[in-house]
């Protein structure tokens, strides 16, 4: 048994305790170990690496124990990875494929046979790394992509350094040369472990690292202690050296976060030409640190060299020459359009170079990752989510990369030992001792047609996927159902509300129906425009821009005089709120739509009472008056890249702040509408509501959902053709019908 003992900069998570009452599950087993790897990203990112046990099931046929793998299936993570999760294959069935295989190039023909090999029922789809696992004679199995084993693998020098870190440790760590994950690296890890019976570990150059054991403890404090040791390797030679990537060149802007909510609609309207993006935005420390440094547009220029980081963070980020401090916010502007062009002129000429007639079409020649001294890093993606991870994943390769060049030593030549041939060693770039991926080698990882053929499985985006929506007044009534409807069709969503409580309630809600990921609050003031101008901001550097804005937030002044009557107050707070508001609202975002340069809509909340006049409620029909001719001057000036609709409603009464419980018993009382003050709100808004449905032709309450319906429509693209327009939402009321 290994001891935890030397283990400096990890963590040891396991616990008997938990370890004891799943003892007799292997399965659980293997998933507990998982999920303890997976908690530490400086072990694996996310989505990244794989685990393994070689486990004895009854055979579903004969009832006799038979060797089954039991391995991570494809696409899965092992932080969250459940038992359902892992691939189950038979063993023999496995090794029997060697028999069968034809040779690398055609190692792709043996992924066919992975499903044929299932055991019993299972139908998790086998990954690519199943013959890794398969082929190695140990127990338990951790292949896993640390930052600390990766420096080493990624290193111009790094068979050397590999075996000072042996000698300096007591270790038996194998290297072997870059070879794309398949069936064809399965062999080479079993010929290397054959060829070397007492190793206790194989780094695979500019890829990962595996290491193993008899037990599943004894796997697990294997790989924690190998790459904690690798950790102190990689710190020894950091302390000793020069500043970290040459130095720094740029210092970090002290207003970063202010200037990056300023260029990010720019940057993600450029990022979006081929589809809408969403962004996220970090100014983490390593990330500063790279940006600012003087060897960041060298070394980013290299790209990343495991497989695992670059599915994410493609061929290289897009780095941007700005000096911060020294030119202003605008020329940054118009440098991120020059800079975009080149990088897609780039990508093409690697896509021409490297595709063959048979290989994927172009998917996108953007980059995802963009790099800017002074403000940090910028990843763009499908969604929040995806965006985050895309930047974790280049920190993670900042990482490497300060590793790598930290183990220089100025003597690292070719041919590289990343190479498998010392005549292809020339196809690896190097700079300042780390070594980046073959461009031919990163194109066969990214437009491998197993790779495709995954993309291809993907379910359809959702209505709203890739769309980013501020919803004013989405505390309540229609504004949460909006914000709940469009959670549900895929949409990030920024729920903004006077009261901030129920604006964060609601937007709870929505994380339950989509994903924490996708939904944020603020409290905004529409009376304000510098709330409205914050809650625009705090979008943009949310998820980098807008795409729609749907205010359904309004006022219905109560008289408090003997005849009702409003006070001068009252009658300007009306108005301000209700119609200047809207404008305030149209003028603070007008910056991110014209920086964007994306089709997007507005839909703003009127009323039936717009055109229905009637005593006792002159400011709120007013407003609402003013605010249908506004949503058409809108219309106007903000074509044709912005559509501005409205609708109509007539009186929501369940759910709407505008009715309280005083205002309902004050309406079923005027309206003579018997009712006890022992009911409850909701009893009573219902009386009221039933009460308003009589008078329309269809006889039934307008309820918030039939409002957001309206609206949620009004900013889909199936509205695409409609602007300037309000909708009624009524029920049928013939008082309110267009004159």
């Amino acid at each position: 048994m290994l001891e935890t003992l030397g283990i400096n900069h990890l963590r040891d998570l396991w616990d008997d305790e938990q370890a004891s009452a799943l003892a007799s599950d292997d399965l659980a087993m293997l998933r507990y170990r998982s999920n303890l790897l997976g908690a530490d990203l400086r072990i694996t990112n996310f989505g990244g690496g794989n685990t393994s046990s070689k486990i004895q099931l009854p055979d579903p046929f004969t009832g006799k124990p038979v060797r089954v793998l039991a391995v991570k299936g494809s696409g899965g993570d092992l932080g969250s990875i459940k038992e359902s999760g892992f691939a189950l294959l038979y063993l023999d069935r496995l090794e029997e494929l060697k028999a069968l295989y034809r040779g690398e190039e055609h190692e792709d023909d043996m992924v066919a046979f992975y499903p044929l090999s299932a055991f019993g029922q299972n139908k998790v789809a086998a990954s690519i790394d199943t013959p890794l696992h398969a082929f190695l004679p140990f127990a338990h199995v951790d292949h896993l992509h640390p930052d600390w084993a990766i420096a080493i693998a990624a290193s111009a020098n790094g068979k050397q350094k590999l075996e000072e870190f042996n000698q300096q440790f007591g270790r038996k760590i194998v290297w072997l040369t870059w070879q794309r994950p398949g069936f064809e690296l399965g062999l080479q890890l079993e010929q290397a472990v054959n060829e070397n019976p007492d190793c206790d570990g194989v780094l695979l150059g500019s890829h990962g690292l595996f290491t193993w054991g008899a037990t599943q403890r004894d796997c697990y404090l294997n790989s924690v202690r190998t790459i904690d040791q690798m950790g102190d390797f990689i710190l020894q030679h950091q302390a000793k050296g020069g500043p970290l990537f040459g130095g720094l060149e740029h210092a970090p802007l002290p207003n970063r976060q202010e200037v990056a909510a300023q260029i990010l609609p720019a940057l993600r309207g450029i990022m979006s030409s081929n589809k809408r993006v969403i962004a996220h935005y970090t100014d983490h420390e390593d990330a500063l640190l790279f940006a600012n440094s003087k060897w960041a547009k060298e070394l980013g220029a290299l790209g990343t060299s495991c497989p695992d980081h670059f599915l994410r963070t493609r061929i290289c980020p897009m780095f941007v020459d700005w000096r911060p401090g020294q030119e202003s916010v605008d020329i940054l502007k118009g440098r991120l359009q020059d800079h975009a062009i080149k990088y897609r002129n780039e990508y093409g000429i690697y896509y021409g170079a490297h595709a063959s007639p048979d290989s994927p079409k172009l998917r996108d020649s953007n980059p995802s990752v963009v790099l800017i001294p002074g403000l940090g890093l910028f990843g763009f993606a499908k969604n929040k989510k995806e965006a985050r991870i895309t930047t974790e994943f280049f920190i993670n390769a900042i990482h490497v990369m300060a590793g790598a060049t930290a183990l220089d030593t100025g003597d690292a030549r070719h041919p590289y030992p990343q190479a498998r041939r010392p005549e292809s060693s020339k196809e690896f770039a190097s700079y300042q001792n780390y070594v980046a991926l073959p461009r031919s080698e990163a194109f066969r990882i990214e437009y491998w047609a197993l790779e495709e053929a995954k993309l291809q499985r993907m379910p359809a985006e959702a209505e709203f996927s890739r769309k980013i929506a501020l919803v004013l007044g989405g505390g309540s009534g229609i504004g949460r159902e909006v914000a709940l409807l469009l959670a549900g069709k895929g949409a990030h969503i920024v729920v903004a509300d006077m009261n901030e409580d129920a604006a964060k309630g609601v937007a709870l809600e929505a994380a339950a129906l989509a994903s924490p990921d996708v939904v944020s609050h603020i409290a905004v003031n529409l009376s304000s425009p510098e709330s409205i101008s914050a809650a625009a901001k705090h979008s943009v550097l949310q998820f980098g821009g807008l795409d729609c804005i749907i205010n359904t937030a309004a006022i219905f002044p109560v008289g408090t005089g003997p005849n009702g009557q409003l006070t001068d107050a009252q009658w300007n707070t009306t108005l301000l709120v209700n119609v200047t508001g809207n404008y305030f609202l149209a003028r603070e975002t007008g910056w991110v739509f014209r920086d964007q340069k994306l089709p997007a809509s507005m839909v703003l909340t009127s009323s039936a009472n717009a055109v229905v006049p009637k005593a006792g409620s002159e400011a709120y029909d007013v407003s609402k008056t003013a605010l249908n001719h506004l949503i058409r001057e809108l219309a106007i000036g903000l074509a044709p890249l912005i559509r501005v609709n409205g609708i109509a409603p007539a009186t929501v009464v369940a759910g709407s702040t505008m009715f309280p419980r005083d205002r309902v018993m004050q309406s079923l009382q005027k309206y003579k509408i018997d009712f006890s003050v022992s009911e409850s709100t909701e009893e009573l808004r219902t009386k009221l509501a039933d009460f308003y449905a009589k008078r329309t032709l269809t006889g039934r309450p307008i309820l918030p959902r039939d409002c957001a319906n309206a609206i949620v429509w009004l900013a889909s693209e199936q509205a695409a053709k409609t602007t300037g327009h309000i909708i009624p939402v009524d029920g049928g009321l013939q008082e309110a019908f267009l004159r």
